[in-house]
């Protein structure tokens, strides 16, 4: 059984890649930002957890395929994480304070969201915790906060995408089912007041989609961090629940005609975020 210390000298090795897709031409002022969609673990890691957590039920599955599925040929910018988020949450601040009343997840979590134990031996201690997030986390969000100001200091501006998804029903983190499509601004705000009514058309004119602003997913930390609509970073996250558009009892199964509805949806969304200005 691999205890923290074996841990600590496996992950302590040279930096890792941390981007599964990175795309920053710069020429527009959208960033997407996919923090969730890494299926990857460490060795050392793997092995520690549960058979039942190896097979990541947490993962924001296929919304970078589907986001695939929506560019049109205009340019993005774009950065995706490589790791599971069971290595560390990169939408979670680094001294792991609450983000939401009630049960939640946390920076380095040791629970599914369905509350099963992620780790079949010792969790990990704080050491490992801050290893994980000096590791993986810092390089992170260095380098989407110099993306984030390249485009502020070219456009003017800047507009950060958060884009997720989750099962449609998590009875230990909200109550009954999700909104297909749930835009969180932090109440706003962490964007200007123009942006949010643009999307809120756009959530109003997707036909056969529920939709909701500001409900149980106001937006995480990238939201609430980066989003300083006087300083010309706009922040939104779309948390998409994952029934809209693949079959939640086998999420790693990929089904392009059953997701193109939604994809066709995201396709106007970003074309009138990069045309956006404040």
């Amino acid at each position: 059984m691999l205890g923290n210390t074996d841990a600590h000298e496996v992950l302590n090795q040279p930096q890792p890649d941390l981007w599964s897709r990175a795309s920053t031409a710069r020429s527009v002022p959208l960033l997407i930002n996919i923090p969730h969609a890494g299926t990857e673990l460490p060795d050392a890691l793997s092995r520690r957890l549960t058979p039942a957590a190896r097979q990541l039920p947490d993962t924001d599955w296929q919304v970078d395929r589907l986001l695939a599925l929506a560019q049109d040929d205009g340019p993005i910018n774009l950065l995706q994480a490589r790791w599971s988020r069971y290595v560390v949450d990169l939408n979670r601040p680094p001294d792991d304070r609450p983000l939401y009343a009630g049960e939640g997840t946390g920076l380095v979590p040791v629970q599914t969201f369905g509350g099963a134990a992620l780790y079949a031996d010792t969790p990990p201690g704080a050491g490992e915790i801050r290893l994980r997030v000096e590791r993986y986390w810092r390089p992170y969000h260095g380098r989407l906060a110099q993306e984030l100001d390249a485009l502020r200091q070219r456009h003017g501006h800047a507009v950060l995408l958060d884009l997720h998804s989750i099962r449609s029903r998590v009875p230990r983190l909200f109550d009954g089912a999700l909104p297909d499509l749930n835009l969180g601004t932090f109440d706003g705000g962490s964007c200007a007041p123009s942006l949010q009514g643009l999307i809120a058309e756009w959530l109003e004119s997707a036909t056969g989609f529920s939709s909701v602003i500001n409900g149980r997913f106001k937006g995480g930390y990238n939201t609430r961090h980066y989003g300083d609509p006087g300083s010309g970073l706009h922040a939104i996250q779309l948390e998409i629940a994952q029934s809209s558009y693949l079959d939640e009892t086998r999420p790693a199964y990929w089904d392009e005609r059953r997701a193109q509805p939604l994809a066709s949806r995201l396709r106007e969304l970003i074309a009138a975020l990069r045309q956006w200005r404040p």
